[in-house]
């Protein structure tokens, strides 16, 4: 397609406005406009499509720039004429590797990507591997977690636009670190989604209770899933990035022979093979079924493969907050016995065909654990959605002390699966992170915070401690303190999280992907609140319990203790962990 073409079977006209002239525009059988030969390409040119009788320009659909919003005229960017200089990286197998979750506008005071650059060595110095950036697309207002995207192609130019992404991932690669991108397909954010005036993007086939759904299988899906197809391309080809991390794919409901996630492994798979750099694709689901990263090829055993590499475990994360906490409400509550992160760290899910009581049903599906290499399963002890979705956006810095934090992170960076950090984490950063919006239109932004504070207050929170979304502070206070880092606990925290991502490093044991017994296995005590993790040779002794307790196991090389107060076992004594620790044996 020529750059000012555009997909518009629902416009009876469509004119292009560039540069401020009008031109007609002439149509296929298939919906598709294209605009006269001749125009000006290249960088700078502002542009949009008068749809019908408009005399206001709509943005193009796979605008690349956005300069002043959503809400008016696209700009062209010509991507190829960005100078790369990661020709020799060699791109990052998920296996094996360690995930930092950050969002640009609170990682750094500036919240541009030119700002998180600066931060990169901060990763590389923790031991991460891969960065993952949760959505960049353009959005309406200043600042927002980045779901309400309806530009899908453009880059906010509120982190520094399409260039300052290059710019961002080069220099991850420059240092050796892999980029995960968050995209979003499920949805579309509330303002400046103007699809559904030039096609059929939306279907009410598989309506619910939040509106119409992404036509991926009604009339015209065709066209709705290339454009979704294409935006993959984007990222993976033309913006170099080596990961996505895919939405809330359960929403994506596809009855078609071929689903859209196949076809996105497909696509990846065949990206990947033609730059010889692995391509992965990351699902969020809570379906609890593995039969999304089943590789396609075993489709005739299992009878269900979507292709994807690797998916989100919630259920992880529930059990260890749980475990810690002692939270019980809501979807916490089936995670109540210590014998729920047993099973999770041994069989991947806690629902795998279980009653869940916050869904009143039947959940999930069992992990093929003879066959299903561990680090398909994406695990965090907290993440955006876990911390900003709270009533205040409160981490587990905030409750826990610091033996509990490092057993978070013992648990997180020893388990079978590929672990993930959220920003901050590392350092038990004491700035909360929580839900923020900046919607201009008074209406929606007003709607908004009522609705946020209206939920907690029927869960039973005091109207007066919910933060305003609206509020431009509840954005600020978000935003991570880079001066806690070497102080007080959050010097020991810090030191813990390096010493433990250096430890999965260097044994082969913490990365063996192998999820079956012998090689793990659990044991632990409902009433004594201990558990003990085997990875082949070596052993993960934890005490969840505020006092402290003595246990027999296997080692004799102390390899990782959260405090000098561990005693290692000697002479047919056993090891005793003081209350709220961690010890990691040989």
């Amino acid at each position: 397609m020529a750059l000012y073409d555009v997909w518009a079977p629902a416009a009876e006209r469509v004119r292009l406005q560039l540069d401020g002239t009008v031109h007609p525009m002439t149509t296929d059988d298939g919906g598709w406009w294209r605009a006269p030969q001749g125009l000006p390409i290249g960088a700078g040119h502002r542009y949009g499509f008068l749809l019908g009788d408009d005399d206001r320009p709509t943005p193009d659909p796979r605008s690349l720039r956005q300069p002043d919003g959503v809400h008016d005229l696209s700009e062209t960017y010509d991507p190829s004429t960005f100078a790369w200089t990661d020709g020799a990286w060699g791109g990052r197998v998920l296996a094996g590797a360690v995930i930092y979750e950050l969002h640009i506008g609170t990682f750094t005071p500036e919240g541009t990507l030119e700002a998180a650059s600066g931060k990169l060595d901060h990763l590389v110095d923790l031991g991460v591997d891969f960065v993952e950036v949760l959505p960049v697309n353009a959005v309406n207002g200043t600042h927002n977690w980045g779901y309400d995207g309806v530009g899908w192609f453009a880059v906010t130019e509120n982190y520094g636009g399409p260039e300052g992404y290059q710019r961002f991932v080069d220099a991850c690669h420059a240092r050796g670190l892999g980029v995960v991108q968050d995209v979003v397909y499920n949805h579309l954010g509330p303002s400046g989604n103007y699809l559904p005036k030039f096609g059929p993007y939306l279907s009410s086939k598989h309506a619910n209770t939040w509106g119409d759904n992404v036509n991926l299988d009604d009339d015209g899906s065709d066209e709705v899933r290339a454009y979704i197809s294409d935006n993959t391309q984007l990222w993976l080809d033309t913006y170099h990035v080596d990961a996505l991390r895919l939405d809330a794919v359960h929403a994506l409901v596809d009855d078609s022979d071929l689903h859209l996630l196949e076809e996105l492994a497909i696509r990846a798979a065949r990206l990947a093979a033609h730059v010889g750099r692995p391509k992965v694709l990351i699902a969020e689901s809570d379906k609890n079924d593995a039969s999304l990263v089943t590789p396609r090829e075993a489709a005739g055993r299992s009878g269900a493969a979507f292709g994807l590499d690797a998916q989100w475990s919630d259920d992880f994360h529930h059990s260890v907050h749980v475990a810690l906490t002692g939270e019980t409400t809501g979807y916490y509550a089936d995670f109540e016995h210590l014998g729920a992160l047993a099973k999770v760290l041994t069989r991947g899910f806690f629902h795998d065909g279980t009653w869940s009581s916050f869904r009143e049903t039947y959940h999930g599906r069992p992990v093929d654990v003879e066959h299903m290499p561990g680090w398909r399963l994406v695990v965090a002890n907290q993440n955006h959605d876990q911390i900003g979705n709270r009533a205040i956006g409160d981490r587990l810095a905030a409750s826990l002390d610091d033996g509990q934090l490092i057993i978070a992170a013992a648990l997180t960076l020893t388990s079978p699966f590929t672990p993930m950090l959220f920003m901050g984490e590392e350092w038990a950063a004491s700035t909360p992170w929580q839900f923020f919006t900046s919607h201009p239109e008074h209406d929606l932004g007003e709607a908004t915070a009522k609705g946020r504070i209206a939920e907690f207050a029927k869960m039973g929170w005091d109207e007066s401690v919910v933060p305003d979304p609206q509020d431009p502070a509840t954005f600020e206070n978000s935003k991570l303190d880079w001066s806690e880092v070497e102080t007080g606990r959050h010097a020991v925290l810090h030191d813990a999280y390096k010493r433990l991502i250096a430890l999965r490093r260097s044994l082969l044991d913490l990365t063996d992907p192998t999820l079956s017994s012998p090689t793990v296995s659990v044991a632990f005590d409902e009433d004594d609140r201990w558990l003990t993790l085997r990875r082949g040779a070596v052993t993960i002794a934890v005490n969840f319990a505020a006092d402290p307790i003595s246990l027999e196991v296997a080692g004799d090389e102390l390899l990782f203790a959260s405090t000098p107060a561990v005693e290692l076992p000697t002479g047919g004594t056993p090891l005793h962990l003081p209350p709220h620790s961690v010890a990691i044996l040989r």
